[in-house]
């Protein structure tokens, strides 16, 4: 898969995963009275509890935020050639990826370990973040070569 074609998918990853955000960030709002989660209701427990909260904003909110400057660096690059072969669209790309990544390791530990609930959306913005890592990876390869669009 060639640089351009990684950045789609990146591209279009971030567009759903903001979709996502923005309904976990108009429930934690109050615009939505509970979220349609199918059987269980994790998704009001996790969207309840204290952890929901990160440095005073919602998680959602910072989910949200995210995904969206994720899809403006990855647009930039499939939009623009001359500003998507430069390196700090490549060292973008992986360091918001690997921050998405990680967040999201500390959010599903709270989820199983410590909340004891699962939240169906959570896992769907999980399943965008690590395939929006394993799309990024290979810009790491592509800035050793020194070249942002090879690969």
């Amino acid at each position: 898969m060639n640089a351009l074609t990684r950045r789609r998918g990146i591209a279009l990853l971030a567009l759903i995963g903001s979709f996502l955000s923005t309904y976990l960030f108009l429930y934690s709002q109050g615009v939505y009275g509970s979220l349609a989660c199918g059987a269980g209701g994790g998704c009001d427990l996790v969207q309840g509890s204290r952890w929901a909260i990160f440095l005073g904003f919602p998680v959602a909110g910072w989910g949200l935020g995210w995904y969206l400057l994720v899809l403006a660096v990855a647009a930039v690059a499939v939009m623009s050639p001359a500003l998507g072969s430069r390196p700090w669209v490549s060292i973008a790309l992986l360091a918001l990826a690997l921050g998405g990544v990680g967040f999201t390791i500390y959010l599903k530990a709270l989820e199983f370990f410590v909340i004891k609930a699962i939240c169906r959306w959570c896992v769907a913005s999980a399943v965008l973040s690590v395939l929006i890592f394993a799309l990024a990876l290979p810009e790491l390869r592509a800035l050793r070569r020194g070249s942002a669009t090879a690969v």
